[in-house]
């Protein structure tokens, strides 16, 4: 009776192992060699309500966000527009930023991400950033016309993340996965006391999902024997 009720459980363990197997999935990590777009979203300071200002394409290098061989570094926004409407005061070394800049750094695909559980993984080798930002992984799914999205993030700690959402089975929405910096905006020779991230791959998903399986099988088979 024991080592039916073990035959059953490891039957149902090979089962859902199979159904998971099957379910559409993408797993995907911190490639450097890939194209990343920039997005920057700028508001008013909280202390002047914090009303969005406008959204607009930008330079990944101009995100502050930048590949040396496989790590990703994340800094603090910076902008060389001297004006006071970005900088208190007007722009200078020591003057505090005047807006709030949200810089996202990310890939996009339509259409093959759609209908599928995405999950978005990297290693957080280190994250100095102070209280002054934020940074997260996203994964976000796009309306065909941007109007709305879903989107889900962990926030940057040092260690392995990963983050994942079930897309929308529809090849017209727009998947996006990357980061987002979120902070005061910081003259650029002032950049270095507010921190930053630093970011790379994990092993190739595929490796590790076959290590997952090999496990599992051994684990099922150990209880089978027991």
């Amino acid at each position: 009776m024991k080592k039916s009720i073990q035959w059953c459980k490891a039957s149902l363990g090979a089962m859902l192992l199979l159904a998971a197997a099957a379910s559409p999935a993408a797993t995907l990590t911190v490639d450097p060699g890939a194209s990343w777009l920039g997005y920057m979203n700028v508001f008013n300071l909280p202390s002047d309500g914090g009303a969005f200002q406008f959204g607009s394409s930008w330079g990944t290098s101009d995100l502050r966000a930048s590949f040396s061989g496989d790590t990703l570094t994340l800094a603090p926004n910076t902008i060389g527009d001297l004006a006071a409407y970005w900088y208190i005061g007007g722009g200078a070394p020591g003057a505090p930023g005047n807006k709030i800049m949200e810089a996202n750094f990310y890939q996009e695909t339509t259409g093959p991400l759609s209908g599928q559980m995405v999950t978005f993984t990297g290693t957080v080798l280190a994250n100095s950033l102070t209280t002054s930002h934020t940074a997260v992984a996203f994964i976000k799914d796009f309306a065909p016309d941007y109007s709305s999205s879903v989107t889900t993030t962990v926030p940057l700690t040092p260690g392995m993340f990963s983050v994942s959402l079930a897309t929308i089975n529809d090849p017209a929405r727009h998947v996006q996965f990357g980061f987002q910096m979120t902070g005061v905006n910081v003259w650029a020779t002032d950049v270095g006391p507010f921190g930053s991230v630093q970011i790379a791959p994990i092993p190739e998903p595929t490796v590790l999902s076959l290590v997952a399986v090999g496990l599992t099988g051994l684990l099922l088979r150990k209880r089978f024997e027991v």
